[in-house]
């Protein structure tokens, strides 16, 4: 990185500042973020205390940890400029969850629980994450901790923690996203589709909030998922004997997702041109009804759910042998590929937990209050976005300059919709 980025850091962080008032508070925030973007591997706050000849651990840890000031307008504030950086029609709503490792039993939301990235139960705190992106680039949004019931059904942990009040009932990852989801919709912020992993997209509650509020959604499956024929009737069966029939009743069984698709045509599919050449693999799609209706018992099949909304059942065929599935409520006409390429569109969001954690100390906060943790990681957030927008100018000034070439240009780092 080039010399002058604090200087630019301490332009952009303007809006942000404004929204702190006390001068302190407009001293340390700056004094954080560049603490978090500069050199040294630990970026927790003595650390980057010790590595500043301008600030003292004691200020930079009550700005963090006990200051009296709100974060909402420097959230605000990020989310204009996500919007305005990456959001659009073209853009992605990302959906996700980050896990990150602790010891102990103090650090609030801290648990034993399973951790994505790590692919077991290890004892950490989970924060839900939101993601604007637009073509390669991702902006975070929003990360949100998880509580699991050790925590919610504990009132005197969570006074020791500081939980607000109004966050103190257990709620699901599901539930926590859609929450977000309302912020950020209410906010304004531009984007064309939810996109989330099966760990969501299994939750038909999830699914269904997102229908009820008019929005695009692509998502992942398990594999056994329960899935009806587009074409499946509601009919009164006949009943042998007893009373008729009063509630009608699908006329097929429900299937598991993948076996709705193996009669299905498979064809190759590229998405994007990746670092060793286009990225592809095989995908069928087909129009499915989804079985997250009302339960009810249908004769000897047992309770089955009825048939809900009619969407995409999409499955991926990929080199190494392993197959995924998702369903998502595009319209019927999309092409194929552009399902794929919506699908495939997630992975920027671990690629922005990695950065944020690997480069900015996401996971090396160490405090234990509630206020502390999302304060920290607001800042990660602010800071990623300021290399973001560096990034995308600079991008630009490449793409501008006569002497730039199609070999030199970073044009990946460019938003699709810009």
């Amino acid at each position: 990185m080039d010399e002058d980025w604090q200087a630019d850091l301490e332009r952009w962080l303007t809006p942000y500042l404004e929204g702190l008032g006390n001068k302190t508070r407009r001293r340390m925030c700056p004094a954080y973020v560049a603490g978090l973007i500069g050199p040294g591997d630990r970026k927790s706050i003595q650390p980057m205390a010790a590595r500043s000849d301008a600030i003292t651990y004691d200020r930079l840890h009550h700005f963090i940890g006990a200051g009296l000031w709100d974060s909402a307008p420097l959230e605000a504030t990020l989310w204009q400029q996500a919007d305005e950086l990456v959001g659009g029609d073209g853009a992605w709503l990302i959906i996700d969850d980050t896990a990150l490792p602790k010891k102990g039993k103090a650090s609030v939301g801290v648990a034993p629980q399973y951790a994505t990235a790590l692919g077991k139960n290890a004892n950490c705190q989970t924060l839900v994450s939101v993601t604007l992106a637009s073509g390669e680039v991702p902006v975070m949004l929003s990360l949100r901790l998880f509580l699991p019931e050790s925590w919610t059904s504990d009132v005197a942990r969570m006074d020791k923690a500081g939980v607000p009040a109004p966050l103190r009932e257990y709620r699901t990852k599901p539930e926590i996203a859609i929450e977000e989801i309302d912020r950020v919709v209410a906010a304004g912020v531009r984007f064309g589709c939810v996109l989330a992993d099966a760990g969501y997209g299994l939750s038909a509650p999830f699914r269904q909030a997102l229908s009820a509020r008019d929005l695009c959604w692509a998502v992942g499956i398990p594999r056994h998922q329960k899935v009806y024929p587009a074409d499946v009737q509601l009919i009164f069966p006949v009943a042998g004997r007893g009373r008729p029939r009063v509630r009608h009743v699908p006329n097929v069984k429900s299937r598991a997702a993948h076996t709705m698709l193996e009669d299905a045509k498979w064809r190759q599919v590229s998405w994007r041109k990746g670092t060793k050449g286009r990225l592809a693999a095989r995908f069928a799609a087909v129009r499915i009804r989804i079985a997250d209706g009302a339960p009810q018992r249908i004769g000897s099949a047992g309770s089955q759910h009825m048939p809900g909304e009619e969407v995409w059942l999409v499955g991926e065929h990929r080199s190494n042998g392993e197959r995924k599935y998702y369903r998502s409520n595009l319209p019927a006409g999309t092409p194929i590929k552009l399902l794929a390429g919506a699908i495939k569109a997630r992975w920027v969001c671990e690629q922005a937990h990695q950065q944020l954690k690997e480069e900015l100390g996401l996971d090396h906060f160490e405090g234990r209050s509630w206020i502390g943790l999302h304060r920290h990681t607001l800042m990660t957030m602010m800071a990623y976005a300021f290399l973001q927008t560096r990034r995308i100018v600079q991008a630009r000034r490449k793409k501008k300059s006569p002497r730039a070439t199609t070999a030199t240009q970073p044009a990946r780092s460019a938003p699709s919709h810009s």
